[in-house]
């Protein structure tokens, strides 16, 4: 198979068992090993929020505040200018904020305060107070410039010392900070056999961010908190299923991982909590996709009419996060109250791929849900 497809299944003790077929890189026939860093795209919003979290516990964030004196401009939907927007509503994605063609990339030299001025990236609507759902990845480099400001550093940078390294993770976000050994292992992401993400064969990207400019890739330019996208909060997490699976293991453990506390079991309570579920009428559930979202995490399957969400789970709820970019789709699931977990990716997904019979997910992604959660002791 040209493809990959990892899956690795775990408890609170540690893994369970795991499977590992097709490719990292079709080009040279490496094989793909569950230690082998990809980028698993939208799952990267719940380790964005696993520093929020951090944060919070230090007393240099909290959720329920209005972010403008932490971005250090005023944040506000022109339509509903009365109404402040705290950091839960942005990781939930009920903040109000609107993208249109992938404009939360901002490039290296550009702001994301110029571009929360247009107000066609803002839902007229609903406001902020109405606890409308709609996912929109523009949420989170607004995190990603909160934390900077915050932090005095780059977001890349802290998350890897704060939160990744602490984990004993060799993770990374958009390849600067993981090592050399990460770099060579890297699963590239192909669609139509053509690669689309991580052609790099063993050496660091030419630019680790979006340019205008190919030629004009300065790191030098980078000012803190002007653009918090440039690292990808929302999507550029290079991590093995392996390594996804140690944060599952976290969770599990209140916080806790190999004796190391990285979060107290109340802020890992804030963070799988789920502050928002469909009703019939107040969000945008991507035809049944998302039907419950939280502060950075989702939770399926969701009981309600119209949500397509249960990958037959057998009863027991899950929460955590998917991700889908570039021909990949990736999960990492708990399930607290059994104690057990699943990370999986598997890539090379067509963009029109066929959708599963009995969910609203993709037939390959719900193949490496079911296939690693088979492996669960039951």
């Amino acid at each position: 198979m040209s493809h990959a497809e990892v899956g690795v299944a775990f408890d609170r003790a540690g893994e369970v068992a795991s499977f590992a077929e097709g490719l990292a890189d079709p080009q040279t026939r490496r094989a793909v090993t569950a230690d082998d860093p990809v980028r698993v795209a939208s799952l990267s919003k719940m380790v964005t929020a696993i520093g929020v979290m951090k944060l919070v516990e230090q007393g240099k964030l909290d959720l329920t505040s209005d972010v403008s004196p932490r971005l250090g401009w005023k944040l506000r939907n022109p339509s509903f200018p009365d109404q402040p927007i705290n950091l839960a509503m942005l990781l939930a994605h009920t903040s109000s904020i609107r993208e249109r063609d992938d404009n939360y990339a901002i490039p290296l030299g550009a702001s994301l305060q110029d571009l929360m001025k247009d107000p066609l990236n803002w839902d007229a609507h609903h406001g902020p107070a109405a606890n409308y759902f709609s996912y929109v990845n523009t949420n989170y480099p607004i995190v990603g410039s909160i934390i900077e400001r915050v932090t005095g550093e780059r977001f890349d940078i802290w998350v890897r010392r704060e939160v990744l390294e602490p984990m004993k993770l060799d993770a990374c976000f958009n390849w600067p900070t993981c090592s050399d050994a990460a770099v060579a292992r890297a699963v590239e992401l192909d669609q139509g056999g053509k690669p689309v993400k991580d052609d790099l064969h063993g050496k660091q990207p030419d630019c680790p961010v979006f340019v205008k400019d190919p030629t004009s890739c300065d790191l030098k330019l980078w000012k803190l908190g002007e653009n918090g996208s440039l690292f990808s909060p929302q999507g550029g997490l290079r991590i093995s299923a392996r390594g996804l699976a140690r944060i599952g293991r976290m969770l599990l453990n209140g916080g806790e991982i190999d004796g190391v506390r990285i979060l107290t079991p109340q802020s890992v309570d804030t963070l799988l909590a789920q502050t928002w579920t469909f009703n019939g009428s107040n969000g945008k559930t991507d035809d049944g996709f998302y039907c419950s979202s939280g502060n950075g995490t989702n939770q399926l399957p969701t009981s309600v009419p119209g949500c397509r969400d249960d990958m037959c789970t057998n009863g027991a709820t899950f929460v955590g996060h998917a991700g889908d970019a570039y021909g990949l789709k990736s999960g990492l699931w708990i399930d607290r109250a059994h104690g057990v977990g699943i990370a999986y990716f598997t890539t090379g997904v067509p963009e029109k791929a066929p959708r599963d019979d009995r969910s609203a997910y993709t037939a390959a992604e719900a193949k490496a849900f079911r296939r690693i959660l088979a492996l669960l002791p039951h």
